[in-house]
Parts: structure tokens; sequence; C-alpha cells
């Protein structure tokens, strides 16, 4: 693989992108799992790991899961604008990088398999972890599956269309 592509696929990983270099003692992560704990309650609440309300959005039949996932497009949209336009550093004054995407047809792909999945199985993988929360236990399966899949995509990452 040319460096130029190689390159090109690694700039997509964003969640990298914005890596602190910064060194925090243990206890620092408690405030993650806290904030996690808490999202997941409001995913319980507002019924967004719910199968039944799942499988209503896929056959068209209930606007709650649009009208979720639209909030949060728009709310995502808004904070993107926001740290952009006023150059928003992180809590501990690092700059936050937002590098430019392209379009290219393994976003299809990986969506459509990634909607499958979560049509399938009733979860995608926020919502798994609430759903196990919750005594779920047989998604317990799908969360094995998805971290299969992610490991599969690992593996073949550099053979995929980008």
């Amino acid at each position: 693989m040319s460096d130029n592509k190689k390159l090109s696929i690694h700039h997509q990983d964003t969640a990298c992108t914005n890596e602190s270099s910064l060194k925090h003692p243990w206890y620092h992560n408690l405030k993650y799992l806290l904030t996690g704990i808490i999202f997941g309650i409001i995913f319980v609440k507002a019924e967004v790991i719910s199968w039944f309300r799942i499988q209503e959005m896929f056959r068209l039949q209930s606007f709650h899961m649009y009208g979720i996932i639209g909030s949060a497009v728009v709310v995502g949209m808004i904070s993107v604008w926001l740290i952009k336009k006023f150059n928003i550093k992180t809590i501990h004054g690092e700059p936050i990088s937002i590098p430019s995407k392209k379009f290219n047809k393994g976003q299809v792909y990986g969506g459509l398999i990634f909607g499958f999945g979560w049509a399938i199985t009733g979860a995608c993988p926020g919502p798994l972890f609430a759903q196990i929360g919750t005594g779920a236990l047989a998604v317990s399966i799908t969360l094995l599956s998805a971290i299969a899949g992610t490991w599969v995509y690992g593996y073949f990452r550099d053979k995929l269309p980008h």
C-alpha cells in the first residue's frame, strides 16, 4: 500500500486526532464512567434502547426514534460549528482538531452493514451496554458480535475500499 493511501485511510481516524498527551491518575476516568451511567439511564427512560421502538423506526411506524436521532444530529452540527467558529479548546486548553472528510463508497457499505445489524439485533453500539445494564443478558451475544466485527474490520482494513 502506498504511503499516500495509508495516510488517507488513517487520516479518517478522527478519534485519534485529538488524543490528549496529558497524563492523569486512574480516578480521573471515573467521571466518564459516571457520565456513561447517567447517559445509559437516560437511554432507558427515553426508550432509546427498546427493541420495539427500534423496530417501529425501521417499519416507519413511529416518529419517536427519528425525533431522537434528528435532535442528536442537530445538536452535533451546532456543537461542531461552535467549536470551529470560536476555536474552542478542551477543558485542559488543548486545541480541538476536526479534519475534513471526503466521501467514499466504503461509507455506504459500512452504513448498510451497520443498518442491517441494527435492524436485526435491535441495538447499535451505544445502547448495547445500557441494554445489558437493564438485565437483557441475551444482548451480550450482540456485544460479542460487535467486538468480533470490529476485529474483522481492523484485520481487513487495509484491503477494504476507502
